[in-house]
């Protein structure tokens, strides 16, 4: 049965239910997908049948998140015709949105809206929302540029009889039924139609608006209103839709997040400016790959076919110098396709768009693994059968180490019980022997001060026993942390294995040969949690050493100012930046300071980037 999912964002989208097959059995939208998804997971008879079959049947659930509800409505309608999926019984009506169309293949194309398919010859503007405001639009444009409006019979109806109909004598038809255009005329009109609905509006806003204004200062109060409702329904129109680029577009949108060992590339299929589809690809990565990489090892499952691949291909800033990309899908296509980072504008709010959704896929899929118990003891369990332990490991123990050219040593250890964070055990260590760039020396002394307490497996001081500890680094490090086992008295009591960093391979002790965990496995992605997860303790925890040891520096000559003040400074302000940017009168206001303190501390500050201030100042004693 379909346990309720983790993680549910708050924003607008839709979500997709999918049975056992993969199918995508219903679709649905919400103003907040945290707060509607919920409610399909209730008890069985607070559910209506129809939710009942579906929650019976589906497997898994997956979302898109959208920017508002309006586009979430439009995503709706075509993933629905997409998929067809069976529990969404407005598919029978087969409602789609409008668009403008214009059908070029006839010598004095007509506009008209349809719902229907596209036809070859024909073209389309769109979809749109709101067909009131479209329908004022398209009056207000035949104002601006008078094509005729009229069915074939009508207009051979005028031809024949040599005069033309009542909207030409009120200038909404341009007259090519009596020969007042020619073609050529009409072709600009035409084009100025396109134009528009491209996304160039400057020339009809700056034609009503200059409408209004002369009907006003006439006092044609009716025509101006008339001009301003038409203005004000051109803007409904141009606002829209939000999710389109530039209401015309035939685009993809790919963009990669990462975040620790995990990846994802998430592509939107854009067809004539509205997204229709995406795909999801997860990736388990080594710390060293970069977007670029990731991008590029995904591309054959990503486009697999030539009808796939759009002319434009809209990527981020880091994956835009993938020269392979756009040899890849040029040759696929066998045309030319541009691979752009667009800067600004709709373009660059699709990409930031696509983003957000990859790091919400490895945020679901993090908690997903989390909060499935199943999957941490199938984790547990590759990791025991892989290092041949007794039996998988309870409670693991990870070691890292940080420093900065040598200097500000620092040791961290991270503690997961059942493939779950035990943030409360988490330890920081200070190097105090290891001297100079020596990261074996230092694992070895951070280890060996751990192993002190291995035999306290109470609780009652720092430590309890662990199953397994994690080396991060390799065959040296590894071997130092046995040196340390053997210091503490405890070598053959405990269970080590080196992670090298880069190529992610597992060393034991007594063995020179990797163990290489499977690709994509629940193993390996328990161990690159637990490398990260140490590697940003570390960080964090030098970082902040590294300012401590800054402030202490810089303050060392001001009389007054102890290490007990300092740290109260630091702990208070943050950085040595935001100690220079405080005022004298804020410095005097602590009351733990004393104010000649302050002074001095205030003048120490400010000395190096600004003269003091003049005498008579209000800083001035």
């Amino acid at each position: 049965m379909l346990e309720r999912p983790s993680g549910i964002p708050r924003q607008s989208g839709c979500y997709l239910f999918r049975n056992v097959h993969g199918a995508v059995i219903y679709v649905g939208k919400a103003l907040s997908l945290a707060q509607r998804l919920p409610s399909y997971f209730q008890r069985a008879e607070a559910l209506t049948a129809k939710t009942q079959a579906l929650m019976a049947e589906a497997t898994s659930v997956e979302w898109i998140v959208t920017p508002s509800e309006l586009d979430a409505l439009i995503l709706e309608n075509e993933l629905i015709k997409q998929n067809q999926p069976r529990y969404n019984m407005r598919l029978k009506d087969d409602k789609s949105f409008p668009y403008v169309a214009l059908d070029m293949r006839t010598e004095f194309p007509a506009p008209f809206t349809t719902r229907s398919r596209h036809v070859k010859g024909v073209r389309y503007f769109g979809p749109f929302v709101e067909v009131r405001a479209l329908r004022t639009t398209i009056d207000e444009l035949l104002q601006a540029f008078p094509l005729r409006s009229c069915t074939k019979h009508k207009f051979n109806y005028q031809q024949r009889i040599g005069r033309p109909c009542l909207l030409y004598d009120i200038g909404k038809c341009s007259g090519p039924c009596v020969g007042a255009v020619d073609a050529k005329g009409y072709r600009r009109l035409v084009d100025s139609w396109a134009k528009f609905f491209d996304g160039d509006v400057r020339q009809l806003r700056n034609l009503l608006t200059r409408q209004m204004t002369e009907a006003s200062a006439k006092k044609h109060y009716e025509a101006a209103a008339k001009a301003r409702d038409g203005l004000a329904a051109l803007e409904r129109a141009a606002g829209h839709q939000s999710v389109v680029l530039d209401d015309h577009s035939n685009l993809d949108v790919v963009a990669v997040a990462t975040d620790g060992g995990r990846a994802a590339v998430v592509r939107f299929r854009v067809r004539f400016g509205r997204i229709i589809g995406r795909s999801v690809h997860l990736i388990d990565r080594s710390m060293d790959e970069d977007d670029v990489e990731i991008l590029e090892s995904v591309l054959p499952d990503l486009y697999g076919n030539a009808a796939s691949v759009p002319p434009v291909v809209l990527v981020g800033s880091a994956a835009s110098s993938s020269a392979l990309m756009s040899q890849y899908l040029s040759e696929l296509r066998q045309k030319r396709v541009v691979v752009a980072a667009p800067q600004r504008g709709k373009r660059r709010r699709a990409v930031e768009l696509a983003t957000n959704d990859a790091l919400a896929v490895i945020n679901r899929d993090s908690l997903r693994r989390q909060s499935d118990h199943n999957v941490r003891a199938r984790a547990l369990q590759e990791i025991g059968s892989a290092l041949a332990l007794a039996q998988p490991p309870y409670r693991i123990e990870c070691f890292d180490m940080s420093h900065l050219q040598g200097t500000n040593y620092v040791g961290s250890m991270v503690v997961f019980e059942d493939g779950l964070a035990v943030k409360s055990d988490y330890r920081h260590f200070n190097v105090k022997e290891a001297l100079g760039n020596d990261d074996v020396g230092a694992m070895e002394e951070v280890v060996r001060r751990r192993l002190a307490y291995w035999h306290d497996d109470q609780g009652a001081t720092k430590f309890r026993r662990a199953d397994l500890i994690v080396i991060d680094g390799g065959l040296p490090q590894l071997h130092a942390a046995q040196k340390a086992a053997v210091a503490a008295g405890v070598d053959g009591e405990v269970e080590f294995v080196a992670l090298a960093k880069r190529e992610e391979l597992l060393y034991r002790p007594g063995s020179s040969s990797p163990i290489v965990l499977e690709r994509g496995s629940e193993s390996l992605y328990l161990v690159q949690r637990l490398r990260d997860e140490a590697h940003r303790f570390a960080i964090s925890f030098h970082r902040s050493k590294r300012g401590k040891s800054m402030v202490a520096s810089t303050l060392a000559g001001v009389e007054g100012l102890g290490p007990a003040r300092r740290e109260r400074l630091l702990a208070q302000f943050g950085s040595l930046d935001s100690l220079r940017a405080t005022t004298f009168d804020e410095f005097e206001a602590l009351s733990w300071l004393p104010g000649d303190v302050a002074r001095r501390l205030y003048d120490h500050l400010q000395a190096p980037s600004r003269p003091r201030p003049a005498k008579g100042s209000p800083h001035d004693e």
